[in-house]
């Protein structure tokens, strides 16, 4: 399939563009840390792993940053020099074709219903060299039947022979079952929890569903702490998760 050489407050959330400022070697001195750090835990949170380590990364609520979390994981990962993959499988609302500025399809979803071969998912992030990306590709109409196919775990398999860590963005638990369908798919999953954004409640029913499906929580990351007034504006993205209420975000 691939080919081995072809490697509850309103409050603003940052646009695609806006993000990149959160990205790769754009982060703060605190925050590169922070993530170095994360890589750390990360190494002793799977020793009985081997070959290749699939890393969730979801979030109760959407809004809370899983996605530039997914990015900066992926790269702070690829910076050890290993081979690394950022797999897009929030096929409702992708997001990581603009953050990175690299081209949206063909993407998993072409990819899961025999439109394209492996290698022409596979695009190099423009972050490292050996930091690649493979996107969800176009919206399908049955994004959860194609999480939970046959052809979404020979997709993983085949991956996993070709990079030592796959970071994999999720849809938010809450929303939508996918990230529950996609966390047989992974060793561990990372929790994304925002500051003053998501509540009590919203973090231990994303921690049952998990444990329901007898996941591995690695930990959790929060973002958003310690963030400064800037300038807001409005997202009004995840229509395609069934109508769940559009939220505001603060920028950081």
């Amino acid at each position: 399939m691939f080919n081995k050489d072809k490697r509850r407050k309103n409050r603003d959330i940052l646009t695609p563009e806006e993000s990149r400022k959160t990205l790769g070697d754009n982060l703060s001195f605190a925050a590169a840390e922070a993530y170095k750090l994360l890589r750390t835990n990360l190494d002793f949170s799977l020793p009985g792993v081997e070959g290749c380590k699939i890393i969730g990364v979801t979030s109760a609520l959407k809004g809370e940053g899983k996605s530039t979390s997914a990015v900066n994981i992926a790269y702070t990962m690829a910076q050890t020099g290993k081979n690394v993959l950022l797999l897009e499988m929030d096929m409702r609302l992708p997001t990581l074709a603009k953050r990175l500025r690299v081209q949206a399809k063909p993407g998993l979803s072409n990819l899961l219903v025999g439109q394209c071969s492996g290698n022409d998912i596979l695009q190099k992030s423009g972050l490292l060299p050996n930091l690649w990306v493979a996107t969800a590709g176009d919206i399908p109409p049955n994004p959860t039947e194609l999480m939970g196919s046959q052809n979404m775990k020979k997709t993983i398999q085949a991956l996993a022979e070709i990079f030592e860590v796959i970071v994999v963005d999720l849809p938010p638990v809450n929303v939508v079952t996918d990230a529950m369908i996609a966390a047989k798919l992974v060793h561990g999953m990372i929790l994304i929890v925002r500051q003053d954004y998501c509540d009590r409640g919203s973090v231990e029913k994303a921690v049952r569903q998990l444990r329901f499906v007898d996941t591995k929580i690695l930990g959790f990351v929060m973002t958003g702490a310690g963030g400064t007034s800037g300038s807001y504006k409005k997202y009004g993205g995840y229509d395609g998760y069934g109508g769940y209420r559009k939220t505001a975000l603060k920028n950081q």
